[in-house]
């Protein structure tokens, strides 16, 4: 008998089929029974169904005489249902990789609850995905399993089938069906919340729910949308069979009112003519469940007063009242922006006939995303090395607790950073500042860069449209034409800035100033920083830090880092850095062993904590070599980046380390012990030979020496790369012997040992 049924009913959605039931089959949890719902289709549903049931003895194919509808077609699924539990999938949605064994390790966790609820996501034709806006309800934390009473807030996620996977013997005992109509969801999902003896949450999504742009039978404009008053009649008939549900009633019939508005509003449902009729009904409805004493947020009475009343025709006229309101308060925000805009660049052109003071420095990174990078390193050199001069930093508000005590902490658009733009002397930042910026002489633009390039940029995305997006390549000039130097870490990056940003800036090979904390930090700074992040001791910390696809909408994962970890073994932990153009998580922690570490402030202190770095393209692989530990390159879609993006070198033929073309290979080099191995260190040595020459831990005092100090003889000198002693890390100290649980490969490893 399988764990799982998977009920998965098929109507109209040909188009979507394969890649639904291609999810629940490819699950790494593969103790299933798939049973798919023809539901008289007259598509190729039934055919497409077929064929997966003759390649696979899971699925089972069932096929009705004629179109019964959603909620029957999961009844005659849930007939030839033998698993310990059912889950409903919708033909158009999909399960999200490991859901299952998640699903299955939760019910196991939880002592096998009659109702486990799972949290889902929202996937739209653009390629944008948005969580459940209720996700927190699904929390894990507290007791579980548990009753309905004691977390009636689960009542506010989406009260559908497909975010719950139901014990099968609980629901024939208490024959559970779901009805016809329209709304079939809702008699089907509060009875078996509120029947349940024991429920469990799962705080993970498992289920990506396609907004189709045409289809979507919620967004069909029918008179089937009177089927909701059936719906909840079945509802309440259902708690006066069980009296013991009665304290139900004040919590179920604020929802139905609300369920009733939700449909009245939306414009495409009801037919215009049956609107009035709509109110009716839902007025009859609200006298015949309501509970005196029911308590109406006040968001949501104005709503129900015109229900009760079925006041059609007011109801109408304040919605368009309101919507013409909020286009009113649209208008005037949209004038008051523009009015003040235009105040602050008077104000600037104010500033800019004022002195210019010596005596200041504003910085920012990375578009006032906080403290940190080369601009960071610098502006603390400056505080150290010439106190004479103040500094301000620029962040937006959410990023202003990065910035440390010392500098003036500056809000980008505000009267104070225009004014420190129009007065600074020093000007430093990784990126541009705003294009309106007037570069006053005396100023000094310190361009610092965020990296050593490997992937293509500047002038060289002219002919790579997917990379270069909307970048005006004039206006991209003009920002190059107010820099007065810029950092080099090496020659490579020295020649490819000025080439792809010319200009009459000066050079300075001085190294990155952010890596300079790589030859000062102590094996102390190595054991707080980890236990800050929550590395246990004794595991090995692999950083994961892939950078950003150009030829993807959507940033997913490359890698299953759940299933990476389940083949290495516990000794493992991989804290996830998603791009900083990301919001990240790059993946689920649905264990303590993925660590999301995308807000994090400093990378650098990513960098110390760890033991290996995993990455592809990104620019950190330059910055991590000068610690002197492995670096596992992962180029699974090598051909798409080159063609999308392209690269300055192959990264497979000049690597820090051993490549990884797959996951798999990803999992053999570390089970294997390769990335730590003699070769491995031999690639890392030339790689740091050609592309660290300068970064030795001084970098930030050169800098600071030569433009602002003018003390060009003092310039320290560059400490050769044998005479250098970066911290090691926590894992050096472990034994050299392969650390994974899996097995030795049995096959040659095709990483760049072979090389």
């Amino acid at each position: 008998m399988p764990r799982f049924s998977v009920i998965v009913p098929a109507y109209k959605v040909q188009a979507y089929l394969h890649e639904c039931l291609d999810s629940v089959l490819s699950q790494s949890y593969p103790d299933l029974e798939l049973i798919a719902v023809d539901d008289h289709s007259p598509d190729a549903c039934g055919a497409i169904i077929d064929e997966y049931a003759a390649r696979d003895e899971r699925v089972r194919a069932v096929h009705l005489p004629k179109n019964l509808g959603l909620g029957r077609a999961r009844n005659a699924g849930m007939e030839h249902a033998r698993g310990d539990y059912l889950v409903f999938l919708d033909s158009d949605d999909t399960l999200t990789p490991d859901a299952l064994r998640s699903i299955a390790d939760r019910i196991k966790e939880t002592g096998e609850p009659d109702v486990l609820v799972y949290d889902y996501a929202r996937t739209h034709w653009t390629g944008e995905a948005a969580r459940n806006k209720f996700a927190l309800q699904l929390t894990e934390q507290g007791p579980a399993p548990f009753r309905l009473e004691d977390r009636p807030g689960l009542l506010r996620v989406l009260m559908v089938a497909w975010n719950k996977a139901c014990r099968r013997e609980f629901v024939e005992a208490n024959a559970f069906r779901f009805p016809p109509g329209y709304y079939e969801d809702t008699p089907w999902t509060y009875p078996v919340l509120m029947a349940a003896e024991s429920i469990a949450t799962l705080d993970r999504v498992c289920v990506h729910y396609r907004q189709r742009r045409q289809g979507n039978i919620l967004s069909t404009t029918s008179r089937k949308h009177f089927d909701i008053f059936e719906q909840y009649d079945r509802v309440f008939a259902f708690i006066e069979e069980w009296p013991e549900l009665a304290r139900w009633k004040p919590v179920l019939f604020p929802r139905m009112i609300d369920h009733f508005s939700t449909v009245f509003t939306k414009r495409d449902r009801l037919p215009r003519d049956s609107r009035a009729e709509f109110l009716r009904k839902a007025r009859a409805h609200h006298r015949r469940y309501r509970v005196r004493g029911t308590q109406v947020p006040l968001r949501s009475r104005l709503r129900h007063t015109l229900v009760r009343f079925g006041l059609h025709r007011t109801y109408r006229a304040l919605w368009l009242a309101t919507a013409a309101h909020r286009r009113v308060r649209r208008l005037a925000a949209g004038l008051a922006r523009a009015l003040w805009a235009a105040v602050l660049q008077l104000h600037y052109r104010v500033q800019l006939r004022l002195p210019l003071r010596a005596d200041r420095a504003v910085f920012s990174a990375y578009w006032g995303r906080g403290h940190g990078c080369n601009p960071g390193a610098l502006e603390a050199a400056f505080r150290t090395r010439a106190p004479h001069v103040r500094t301000s930093w620029i962040a937006h508000t959410e990023h202003q607790h990065t910035i440390p005590p010392g500098p003036r902490r500056l809000r980008p658009g505000t009267a104070a950073y225009w004014t420190a733009l129009a007065r600074s002397k020093y000007l430093v930042n990784n990126v541009n500042f705003d294009r309106r910026l007037r570069k006053r002489p005396g100023q000094v633009f310190i361009q610092t860069q965020h990296g050593t390039p490997l992937k293509h940029m500047g002038l060289d995305l002219q002919d790579r449209p997917a990379a270069a997006r909307d970048t005006d390549f004039a206006e991209l000039l003009r920002g190059v034409d107010k820099w007065d130097y810029v950092l080099s870490a090496n020659r490579h990056t020295t020649l490819t800035w000025e080439r792809v940003y010319p200009g009459s800036y000066t050079t300075l090979e001085y190294g990155y100033p952010r890596n300079d904390v790589f030859q000062r930090a102590t094996s102390a700074d190595v054991t707080r920083l980890r236990e800050q992040l929550g590395i246990p001791k004794g595991s090995v910390a692999i950083l994961y830090a892939p950078t950003h696809r150009d030829y993807r909408r959507t940033q997913s994962p490359a890698l299953d880092l759940e299933r990476v970890l389940r083949r290495l073994g516990p000794r493992f932990v991989i804290l996830t850095r998603a791009h900083y153009w990301h919001d990240g998580p790059l993946a689920e922690a649905r264990s303590g062993r993925i660590i999301d570490v995308t807000n994090h402030p400093s990378v650098e202190s990513l960098c110390l904590a760890s033991d290996a770095l995993v990455t592809d393209y990104s620019s950190i692989m330059f910055d991590y070599a000068n610690l002197d530990r492995p670096i596992v390159v992962h180029t699974a879609d090598r051909e798409a980046y080159e063609a999308a993006r392209g690269t300055y070198f192959d990264v497979g033929d000049l690597a820090p380390g051993a490549v990884a073309r797959s996951e798999d290979e990803l999992i053999d080099i570390f089970a294997s012990g390769h990335w730590r191995g003699s070769r491995s260190a031999q690639l890392r040595a030339a790689f740091r030979e050609r592309f660290c020459p300068y970064d030795d831990g001084r970098a930030a005092e050169r800098v600071v020496r030569h433009v602002v100090l003018g003390q060009m003889e003092r310039v320290p000198p560059f400490t050769p790369l044998a005479e250098r002693h970066p911290v090691p890390s926590a894992a050096s100290a472990l034994a050299r012997s392969p650390l994974a649980t899996v097995p030795q490969p049995s096959r040659p490893v095709p990483v760049t040992e072979s090389r």
